[in-house]
């Protein structure tokens, strides 16, 4: 990426996309597509889980812009979690969505 000044090196920092660990907990077919509804720490979202066919109601799955991306355990989950909190990078998920 070409940046032309520092106030756009620091737009780009700041408008990094983050994968947020959230516990599928129902699954759905929307046409043909097998999607989930997944919680983040009590706020839930839709994901789409074609890239973690395995995934099952119960499991821990990384998220990033509504795809689930990959599988992780509770611990790695919930640490993740801490961390994004910590940074105060959890606004995406706390936005509501009409």
């Amino acid at each position: 990426m070409g940046f032309h000044s520092r106030a756009q090196w620091d737009y780009a920092e700041s408008a990094m996309c983050l994968a947020i660990p959230g516990k599928i907990v129902e699954l759905h077919d929307r046409d043909g597509v097998r999607m989930s509804k997944v919680d983040f720490g009590g706020i839930t979202r839709e994901a789409c889980l074609e890239y973690v066919p395995e995934a099952v109601i119960g499991d821990y799955v990384m998220v990033h812009v509504g795809f689930a991306i990959s599988r992780v355990d509770e611990e790695e989950a919930a640490r993740t979690y801490q961390i994004l909190e910590e940074l105060g990078q959890l606004g995406e998920v706390r936005d509501e969505v009409p």
